[in-house]
Protein backbone atom coordinates (compact mmCIF):
# COMPACT_ATOMS: atom_id res chain seq x y z
CA UNK A 1 0.00 0.00 0.00
CA UNK A 2 2.71 2.75 0.88
CA UNK A 3 4.51 1.89 -2.19
CA UNK A 4 1.03 2.09 -4.53
CA UNK A 5 0.64 5.68 -2.12
CA UNK A 6 3.68 6.49 -3.77
CA UNK A 7 3.12 5.79 -7.16
CA UNK A 8 0.30 7.62 -6.63
CA UNK A 9 1.58 10.87 -4.97
CA UNK A 10 4.10 11.19 -7.76
CA UNK A 11 1.75 10.43 -10.37
CA UNK A 12 -1.12 13.95 -8.98
CA UNK A 13 1.55 16.20 -7.74
CA UNK A 14 3.76 15.94 -10.26
CA UNK A 15 3.00 14.02 -13.30
CA UNK A 16 5.65 11.67 -12.69
CA UNK A 17 5.53 7.90 -13.37
CA UNK A 18 7.79 6.51 -11.47
CA UNK A 19 8.93 2.24 -11.82
CA UNK A 20 6.57 0.85 -9.50
CA UNK A 21 9.66 -2.09 -8.84
CA UNK A 22 12.59 0.95 -7.71
CA UNK A 23 9.34 1.81 -5.34
CA UNK A 24 8.72 -1.35 -3.84
CA UNK A 25 12.54 -1.74 -3.39
CA UNK A 26 12.73 1.66 -1.88
CA UNK A 27 10.07 1.04 0.30
CA UNK A 28 11.14 -2.36 1.49
CA UNK A 29 14.91 -0.76 2.25
CA UNK A 30 13.31 1.93 4.53
CA UNK A 31 11.30 -0.86 6.73
CA UNK A 32 14.14 -2.69 6.81
CA UNK A 33 16.48 0.30 8.25
CA UNK A 34 15.05 2.28 11.13
CA UNK A 35 18.03 4.29 10.57
CA UNK A 36 16.85 5.43 7.08
CA UNK A 37 13.27 6.72 8.58
CA UNK A 38 9.79 5.49 9.14
CA UNK A 39 6.46 5.14 8.05
CA UNK A 40 2.88 6.35 9.81
CA UNK A 41 0.00 5.12 8.26
CA UNK A 42 -3.82 6.05 9.12
CA UNK A 43 -6.68 3.77 8.86
CA UNK A 44 -10.45 4.55 8.75
CA UNK A 45 -12.80 1.42 9.60
CA UNK A 46 -9.57 -0.76 9.07
CA UNK A 47 -8.71 1.16 5.62
CA UNK A 48 -5.21 2.74 4.87
CA UNK A 49 -6.59 6.39 4.54
CA UNK A 50 -3.14 8.18 4.63
CA UNK A 51 0.51 7.96 5.33
CA UNK A 52 3.45 9.84 5.87
CA UNK A 53 7.35 8.80 6.08
CA UNK A 54 9.60 10.78 8.57
CA UNK A 55 13.08 10.64 7.42
CA UNK A 56 16.42 12.33 9.93
CA UNK A 57 18.91 14.88 9.30
CA UNK A 58 21.26 15.32 12.03
CA UNK A 59 21.93 19.47 12.56
CA UNK A 60 25.09 20.09 14.14
CA UNK A 61 24.07 23.93 14.53
CA UNK A 62 21.32 22.67 16.71
CA UNK A 63 23.05 19.85 18.30
CA UNK A 64 19.78 17.44 17.27
CA UNK A 65 17.60 15.92 14.99
CA UNK A 66 15.36 17.48 12.55
CA UNK A 67 12.78 14.90 10.86
CA UNK A 68 12.05 15.58 7.42
CA UNK A 69 7.95 14.69 6.59
CA UNK A 70 8.08 13.17 3.10
CA UNK A 71 6.21 10.70 1.42
CA UNK A 72 2.45 12.47 2.81
CA UNK A 73 -0.71 11.11 0.63
CA UNK A 74 -4.02 10.95 1.54
CA UNK A 75 -6.31 8.23 -0.35
CA UNK A 76 -8.81 10.60 -2.51
CA UNK A 77 -11.68 9.83 -0.84
CA UNK A 78 -10.43 10.01 2.44
CA UNK A 79 -9.41 13.60 1.98
CA UNK A 80 -10.88 16.50 3.67
CA UNK A 81 -11.40 14.38 6.97
CA UNK A 82 -8.41 14.99 9.03
CA UNK A 83 -6.32 12.35 8.17
CA UNK A 84 -3.28 14.53 7.65
CA UNK A 85 -4.09 16.57 10.67
CA UNK A 86 -4.17 13.22 12.59
CA UNK A 87 -0.86 11.66 11.52
CA UNK A 88 0.61 14.94 11.82
CA UNK A 89 -0.58 15.59 15.26
CA UNK A 90 0.96 11.81 16.12
CA UNK A 91 3.76 13.39 15.00
CA UNK A 92 4.14 16.20 16.38
CA UNK A 93 3.21 14.57 19.87
CA UNK A 94 6.15 12.07 19.60
CA UNK A 95 8.58 14.69 18.25
CA UNK A 96 8.00 17.05 21.35
CA UNK A 97 8.19 13.72 24.06
CA UNK A 98 12.01 12.95 22.59
CA UNK A 99 15.03 15.19 23.41
CA UNK A 100 16.83 14.22 20.48
CA UNK A 101 14.26 15.85 18.18
CA UNK A 102 14.82 19.75 17.48
CA UNK A 103 12.38 20.25 14.91
CA UNK A 104 9.93 19.10 11.49
CA UNK A 105 10.41 20.44 8.00
CA UNK A 106 8.81 19.28 4.43
CA UNK A 107 8.85 20.17 0.87
CA UNK A 108 6.15 20.34 -1.33
CA UNK A 109 5.75 21.34 -4.65
CA UNK A 110 6.01 25.51 -5.14
CA UNK A 111 2.77 25.59 -6.52
CA UNK A 112 0.70 23.01 -4.34
CA UNK A 113 -1.18 26.26 -2.45
CA UNK A 114 -3.89 23.24 -1.14
CA UNK A 115 -1.26 21.55 0.67
CA UNK A 116 0.69 25.21 1.53
CA UNK A 117 -2.48 26.09 3.59
CA UNK A 118 -2.67 22.97 5.03
CA UNK A 119 0.64 22.93 6.85
CA UNK A 120 0.60 26.83 7.73
CA UNK A 121 -2.41 25.89 9.55
CA UNK A 122 -0.90 23.23 11.76
CA UNK A 123 1.57 26.05 12.91
CA UNK A 124 4.41 25.36 10.03
CA UNK A 125 6.16 28.41 8.46
CA UNK A 126 7.82 29.27 4.84
CA UNK A 127 11.56 29.50 5.12
CA UNK A 128 14.03 31.68 3.85
CA UNK A 129 15.57 28.08 2.20
CA UNK A 130 15.21 26.86 -1.18
CA UNK A 131 16.14 23.54 -2.28
CA UNK A 132 18.65 22.49 -4.30
CA UNK A 133 19.41 18.84 -5.93
CA UNK A 134 21.67 16.93 -8.52
CA UNK A 135 20.34 13.21 -9.29
CA UNK A 136 23.20 10.58 -9.93
CA UNK A 137 21.51 7.69 -11.25
CA UNK A 138 20.49 7.86 -14.87
CA UNK A 139 17.00 7.28 -14.90
CA UNK A 140 16.16 6.68 -11.93
CA UNK A 141 17.92 10.48 -10.42
CA UNK A 142 15.93 13.37 -8.69
CA UNK A 143 13.37 15.02 -10.32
Amino acid sequence: MIAEFNRRLADETEDLKLEPAVIEAGVAALLADEAKGIYFVAEIEGVVAGQLMITYEWSDWRNGNIWWLQSVYVKQEFRRFGVFRALFQHLLELARSRSDVCGLRLYMHAENQRARETYERLGMHHTHYEVFEMGLRSGKGVE
